[in-house]
């Protein structure tokens, strides 16, 4: 049976991989690299970067995985849902065209796989078509976590829970029975039309790459600053992967 190791490898900093990944890494046969085109070549990059530092030899294959773009009209889980299908069609294929039954395909995914990632959703639509695949997945470092550790933060404040969400979730206002939201996904910028006057926000793009970028303060002080950064650096990358923190803040402070 074909196997297929869906790893993650961090967000950037090739020294965010652990020892569980760098062994799995060895024993792949054929990596199946996405390719979101000429915008996104240096998330495509830092894949085969890390395939060239941890793989200790050089019998591997990477086939790259045309990526199409999904319909920004119309429902939108509808649309994630047809996207999802046209990619597991597209998976599936690679699969039986590049994997021999006894081989390990490889597929890196960003962050850790459980954590907004739909690697795993459409592997699991792979096997619903009929294509017999073990999965075996290893979890990654998180853009939260190093968000996190880049601010010097806790992602908590004492006794009280963490949301983790998305900016169209933010759209109605920080809810407010969470005392801290790690927002992902948020090409909108939807932090800077809260209303909430006491919001603190830590902010971070390219999060363990040299580009690194982290903004952090009252919101209503370093929203237009973040708003200018953001703008100014994915003019100049031609793409940008930012996450962000918000809480209340401390009166105490």
């Amino acid at each position: 049976m074909r196997k297929i190791f869906i790893i993650g490898i961090g967000v950037g900093d090739p020294d965010h991989m652990t020892i569980q990944a760098i062994k799995a890494l060895n024993q792949v046969d054929v990596f199946f690299i996405p390719d979101k085109g000429a915008e996104k070549a240096a998330l495509r990059d830092l894949r085969t970067t890390i395939c060239e530092r941890f793989i200790e030899h050089a019998d591997y294959r990477t086939i790259d995985i045309d990526i199409p773009q999904r319909a920004s009209a119309g429902d939108y889980l509808a649309g994630v849902d047809e996207w999802h299908g046209r990619l597991a069609d597209i998976y599936g294929r690679s699969f039986q065209r590049e994997l021999e039954e006894d081989e390990i395909g490889g597929v890196l995914v960003w962050g850790d796989p459980a954590l907004y990632d739909s690697t795993l959703r459409i592997i699991e639509r792979v096997r619903a078509k009929g294509l017999a695949l073990h999965i075996e997945v290893i979890p990654g470092i998180s853009s939260v976590q190093v968000l996190a550790a880049k601010h010097r933060i806790a992602l908590n404040q004492v006794g009280e829970s963490v949301l983790l969400t998305t900016g169209r979730k933010l759209t109605g206002g920080f809810p407010g029975e969470f005392g801290s939201v790690v927002v992902l996904l948020d090409g909108a910028q939807t932090f800077a039309s809260l209303a909430e006057p006491d919001l603190d926000i830590f902010w971070g793009a390219y999060l363990g790459t040299g580009d690194e970028i982290l903004i952090s303060g009252k919101l209503a002080d370093v929203k237009d600053e973040i708003e200018a950064v953001r703008r100014r650096a994915r003019e100049q990358h031609g793409w940008i992967m930012d996450t962000y923190l918000l809480r209340k803040s401390d009166p105490r402070r």
